[in-house]
C-alpha cells in the first residue's frame, strides 16, 4: 500500500481526492473512503487535493492513526480487486475499526 486514508475522513466524506485520482483506485465505504492497495499507483494526486488533510503516504501515517493502514487493507479483503471503484459504486460498510468508531455528536 501506498497511500492511506486516516480518521479524519470518518464521517466527513470529501471526495477531492476521488475526482483526482487518474486510475480510480478510491473506494467509498459507509463512512469513509479507502484507498486500494493493489489499484493505486503511488501518484501521489490525492494528498494535496484533500482539505481535510486526511490522506497520507504510509511512511509519513502520524503513529495515533497507524492502525488505519490494517484498516484500508481489511476493507479489501473481502470486495477484493475489482479494478475501479466507480464500477462498484458505494459500499454499505466499513472496516471494523472505522465502523467502531462513535458517530459524530
Amino acid at each position: 500500500m501506498t497511500y492511506v486514508i486516516a480518521r479524519a475522513c470518518v464521517d466527513v466524506l470529501d471526495k477531492a481526492c476521488v475526482d483526482e485520482c487518474p486510475v480510480d483506485c478510491i473506494y467509498e465505504g459507509a463512512r469513509s473512503l479507502y484507498i486500494h492497495p493493489d489499484e493505486c499507483v503511488d501518484c501521489g494526486a490525492c494528498e494535496p487535493v484533500c482539505p481535510i488533510e486526511a490522506v497520507f503516504y504510509e511512511d509519513d501515517l502520524p503513529d495515533d492513526q497507524r492502525e488505519h493502514l490494517a484498516a484500508n487493507r481489511d476493507f479489501f479483503a473481502e470486495l477484493g480487486s475489482p479494478g475501479g471503484a466507480a464500477a462498484v459504486g458505494r459500499v454499505g460498510a466499513d472496516a471494523s475499526l472505522v465502523a467502531a468508531l462513535p458517530p459524530p455528536e
